[in-house]
């Protein structure tokens, strides 16, 4: 790796690994004050507990040698010694994205969930769903060889993530939510984000990084600076789908409740974001940005799905991440460049596009639903109710996010 990939590279990820933060704060802010410390420790306690893993096995377990093996053997080279300079480099990448998709996760169960159950399902969903599913789609797995198994001429789409981070973690979002069950008074209004201010750095964190985490395999795969390099074109549809899904959103809550809000402007951002992610490599900026525009609205309306349909998604994770995934990824089926259905292309983009999604939404559905009851039928996973009323922060944490003075 020469000079310049491996700086962009070592950017890249701390870009990536600041997106976790974001994440904490962007859902901090939007929880009660009284859980504000529950809910982003979520997401620093996935921060710890999966680059532990990530490097002591889960790197390991990301690449397959046969396109139908389930994982990597998690000890080939157990806790990395056998490793490279510029191999560990590619690891600690990965290992950020690892982090960032559980912990998006978490934003199903916030004001509900206890921290220990919490980590327990995060150790063992990344174990068991993330890490091979990563092989799946980048580390030669049946994802990555889908196109060459059906004697396509092209192959599964999906740069930076679609399936493989959103789809996958907004599938297991939905799946806790409906283990946990709904919160104590679900009702649309149930709660106000307590923090707006907290809620728009969050949002400004995530698009700051998501430079990286779109544009960060160029250089830690060695391609930037390339005749073929595709940075470019990743930058300016990271920009332009997220600046175009703000409008999308907030044209949808103006029409539909009369205003538009600021959490509304950084939900729309986040989906604009969640929707270039597999597809920003693929794409011509004009299908970008109406990329962007159909995101934004479609996740303005799918967050109202959990009041219609009756399931908890606190945070809309579904609305966003698992909706936003799902657009990304088959959107690229109808306008990828050269291989798309109304862009010189035919059906088959499109069927490849489809089989991963939902190969992947089913697989880390359905485990997340046996991992979540199963350790809410033995240890429990929700706190006691009369815990849940009192705050969750004091009882599990035994802290509080804000401490005021008492007035005069």
């Amino acid at each position: 790796m020469d000079s310049g990939n491996l700086a962009w590279s070592v950017a890249a990820t701390a870009l990536v690994l600041f997106m976790t933060p974001g994440v904490a704060f962007f859902y901090g802010g939007l929880v009660k004050a009284k859980s504000v410390v529950s809910m982003m420790m979520m997401s620093f306690g996935a921060l710890g507990l999966v680059s532990v893993l990530w490097i002591l096995y889960g790197f390991n377990m990301s690449a397959v040698e046969s396109t139908w093996a389930f994982a990597g053997n998690p000890f080939a080279d157990f806790g990395l010694n056998g490793a490279d300079s510029d191999t560990l480099v590619g690891v600690t990448f990965g290992a950020t994205f690892a982090i960032i998709t559980v912990a998006l996760i978490s934003g199903a169960i916030a004001d509900r969930a206890k921290f220990g159950a919490w980590m327990i399902f995060a150790g063992v969903w990344s174990t068991i769903v993330y890490f091979p599913v990563a092989a799946w789609v980048w580390g030669g797995g049946w994802i990555m060889g889908l196109g060459e198994t059906f004697g396509f001429s092209t192959t599964v789409i999906d740069y930076a993530g679609g399936t493989a981070v959103h789809i996958n973690a907004g599938a297991a979002a939905l799946a806790l939510a409906l283990v946990l069950g709904k919160r104590i008074g679900f009702q649309k209004g149930i709660s106000k984000p307590h923090n707006v201010p907290l809620v728009m750095l969050g949002a400004a964190i995530l698009w700051f990084g998501w430079f990286g985490f779109n544009a960060g395999a160029e250089g830690t795969f060695g391609l930037l600076g390339t005749d073929g390099s595709s940075v470019g074109l990743i930058i300016v549809n990271t920009l332009g789908a997220t600046a175009a899904a703000i409008l999308g959103w907030v044209i949808i809550e103006k029409l539909k409740d009369g205003k538009s809000t600021s959490v509304g402007a950084a939900s729309g951002a986040v989906a604009g974001l969640v929707a270039i992610t597999p597809s920003c490599a693929n794409l011509t900026p004009g299908w970008a940005l109406l990329l962007g525009l159909i995101a934004g609205a479609v996740c303005a309306l799918a967050i109202e799905l959990k009041w219609k349909l009756g399931y908890d998604d606190s945070l809309d994770v579904v609305g966003v991440h698992l909706v936003g995934g799902l657009i990304g990824t088959l959107y690229l089926g109808f306008f990828a460049t050269g291989t798309g259905l109304f862009l010189g292309g035919g059906w088959e983009q499109l069927i490849l596009q489809f089989i991963a999604a939902v190969g992947v939404l089913v697989y880390s559905f359905v485990v997340a639903w046996v991992l979540g009851f199963a350790i809410e039928k033995t240890i429990g996973f929700r706190i006691k109710n009369e815990d849940e009323l009192a705050g969750v922060d004091t009882v599990v944490h035994g802290e509080e996010g804000y401490a005021l003075a008492e007035q005069a």
